[in-house]
């Protein structure tokens, strides 16, 4: 393949990442302690996994984007027009939230890209998978988090 430039989709990956990465994975696969940390399959259930998210939350950003285009309506009472800009006032910060988490998903997709995905940035050490399950754009193993936070509040309070 050299000299040839590879496509690349909407989420950023090139055709030939794909097709390495087609790993079989049973629709009741979870990721469990006795399997190799970070194998094929885990790393595969944790990319679709952030990958569902990921169009989840894009596709909820296009409906707000619709329905703000769709209610951009002169309203007569000045109450019902304050609560209806409180309404999207509260809707763009929530999709601006998404977009950053939006952002974060990317960032884990890419770890997994490079093999670094599943450990800590702060120790190297596995983070655990009930953690990467419950938040998949984790980066540092719970203990690690916390004394971030334990610093960041010392910090705060200054």
């Amino acid at each position: 393949m050299s000299g040839e430039t590879s496509a690349t989709d909407v989420t950023g990956y090139t055709e030939g990442a794909k097709m390495k990465q087609e790993v079989f994975l049973p629709e009741d696969y979870r990721p469990a302690e006795d399997e190799p940390f970070m194998n094929d399959r885990q790393l595969e259930y944790f990319r679709r996994k952030l990958l569902d998210w990921k169009n989840e939350l894009l596709a909820g950003s296009r409906d707000t984007i619709e329905g703000l285009q769709d209610n951009t309506r002169n309203i007569p009472d000045v109450a019902d027009r304050a609560s209806e800009e409180t309404d999207r006032a509260l809707e763009l910060r929530t999709r601006d939230r998404q977009r950053k988490l939006v952002a974060k998903i990317d960032s884990a997709l890419r770890r997994i890209e490079e093999g670094e995905y599943g450990y800590c940035e702060m120790t190297g050490d596995p983070i655990s998978l009930k953690r990467l399950d419950a938040r998949p754009i984790a980066t540092m193993t719970l203990e690690a988090q916390e004394r971030h936070e334990r610093r960041e509040k010392v910090h705060r309070d200054d």
